[in-house]
């Protein structure tokens, strides 16, 4: 199992109902994390529609998780 940290925003943290959270997880990648995420707080948007940075970088969904990696799954910004 890896342990990471996670933050949300916007649309993704109204879903959840946390900001953040550290989860330990058997996901391999971050598009099995998201999905995994998906069917626990039941995000409407699909990883397609995401962008994804792992400490502080921007990253590949197909990424490999390490532990104690820091993950912010970035919706789309509605502007105003």
């Amino acid at each position: 199992m890896t342990t990471v940290t996670l933050q949300y925003y916007a649309q993704l943290r109204e879903q959840a109902r946390i900001s953040g959270e550290q989860v330990s997880t058997s996901a391999a990648s971050l598009r099995d994390l998201y999905e995994e995420l998906r069917v626990r707080h039941g995000f409407s948007l699909s990883s397609d529609a995401l962008k994804v940075a792992v400490n502080a970088q921007f990253s590949d969904w197909n990424r490999t998780l390490r532990d104690g990696d820091t993950i912010v799954f970035i919706p789309p910004v509605a502007g105003g």
